[in-house]
């Protein structure tokens, strides 16, 4: 999270704001319909969107929305942007306000850039000379060259989305709504416009992003808001709400990843009865926190004596993907003799470096002699939880040391180049 540096001015009011819908029970499309049924009523289910909703954002803060799908974070955009009337409350906005909330509106399929990007420009407050004059501008930043003269109707969706983002910059807004569309732009895109979050910040624009992206709320807001059902579930720090969103995320009633691979027959000297996951204090939350202690326990009971034997597990992600594999046997090769009817408790202690998201947690018993006689298998009794908001891409999140050293000059193949 970064440190918020604005006026502590609130530019940004919204106070008990409620929204509902009303959705036919049964639809009339065509005219005959109507014709044939002039005297039928229709009845509606009334959608609870938003309810009860009050914050406030002050001046030159980066304000996160999240939520997940359906729970009221496009409707509250709209109702900020006044595409919307609220049902109840009060909605205040101090400023300069420049909305990018859905993909293409505002936009007129049949024209070309150029008359679009003016267009749209003197909607969001610019005169017409301002919109021409920047429109060098706003066609360089979305990397729009050579396509000005093709008809918008012919454009991609993430061009599309750079040409709205490039307009919405571009009219020195003091307030900026951003929805999630910007998932549509593609990797460097998306980098571009983290860089003028960066600029936008540092010049003390006030900013409104929903967003399904974690990292990003703890890399740019200075408070968050977390909606869940069209009700405020939690508001403050991004990292506290990024983390409350992905229990919401990841608790719901979803089958857990199923193991790939071949069916395994044990010998069934002995079976693995119980397995579960610690924290560092021995504790068993639902929820385990990235960067901490972790310990995977497995009690085992033995039908007939075993000699030597060890305790393998691997955590396979959603996507199926094993992340983490670990083995007893690297540091206890030799772990004794257990006689029948004898129980013991196999554990593994390792630093929880799994990206966020959910695991199933495969437990495998072996003996090792001149092969691997393998004795039991423990398939999705358990499921792991992580959480956390420094998601970098890969299946595990690797701490680093990162250096930056600035010289005066190097030499590269033999040619030295000043700087």
């Amino acid at each position: 999270m970064r440190d918020y540096v604005g006026s502590g001015r609130p530019v940004i009011r919204v106070e008990d704001v409620s929204k509902a819908f009303r959705i036919p029970e049964e639809q009339m499309h065509t005219l005959k319909e109507r014709a044939l049924h002039p005297l039928r009523r229709t009845g509606y289910n009334t959608f609870k969107a938003l309810e009860g909703i009050s914050f406030e954002v002050k001046e030159g803060e980066f304000y996160g929305i999240v939520g997940r799908n359906g729970s009221g974070k496009s409707t509250l955009l709209k109702c900020l942007a006044g595409i919307y009337s609220a049902d109840r409350g009060r909605i205040w906005i101090t400023g300069r306000m420049s909305p990018f909330i859905e993909l293409g509106v505002g936009f007129n399929p049949d024209l070309a850039a150029r008359d679009n990007v003016v267009l749209n420009g003197i909607m969001l407050g610019l005169s017409p000379r301002e919109a021409r004059a920047r429109y060098e501008h706003v066609i360089e930043f979305a990397e729009l060259e050579d396509f000005q003269e093709l008809k918008l109707k012919n454009y991609s969706s993430g061009m599309h989305v750079r040409l709205a983002f490039s307009v919405a910059i571009q009219v020195d807004a003091d307030v900026l709504l951003i929805d999630e569309v910007l998932a549509v732009g593609d990797a460097s895109f998306q980098q571009k416009c983290f860089d003028v979050f960066n600029r936008l910040r540092d010049e003390g624009r006030t900013i409104v992003l929903v967003t399904h992206d974690m990292g990003a709320v703890a890399r740019f807001c200075h408070r968050a808001l977390l909606l869940e059902h069209g009700d405020m579930v939690v508001e403050g720090d991004p990292d506290d709400v990024a983390n409350h969103y992905l229990e919401l995320n990841f608790n719901r009633d979803a089958p857990a990843p199923q193991p790939v691979g071949a069916q395994w027959s044990g010998s069934g000297a002995a079976r693995i009865a119980d397995a579960w996951c610690e924290d560092g204090d021995g504790s068993q939350p639902t929820m385990f926190r990235q960067g901490d202690p972790l310990r995977f326990c497995a009690r085992v009971e033995f039908v007939d004596a075993v000699e030597d034997p060890a305790l393998s597990v691997a955590f396979q992600n959603e996507d199926k993907v094993t992340a983490l594999v670990a083995n007893t046997a690297a540091e206890i090769e030799r772990s004794g003799r257990f006689a029948a009817g004898e129980q013991a408790v196999f554990s593994i202690d390792f630093e929880n470096l799994l990206a966020p998201g959910r695991y199933l947690v495969i437990a495998t018993l072996s003996r090792l002699g001149r092969g691997l006689e393998l004795i039991d298998r423990s398939d999705g009794e358990v499921t792991l939880i992580v959480k956390g908001t420094t998601a970098q891409g890969g299946v595990v999140d690797l701490p680093v040391h990162s250096t930056i050293e600035r010289s005066p000059s190097y030499e590269r193949r033999g040619v030295e180049v000043s700087s």
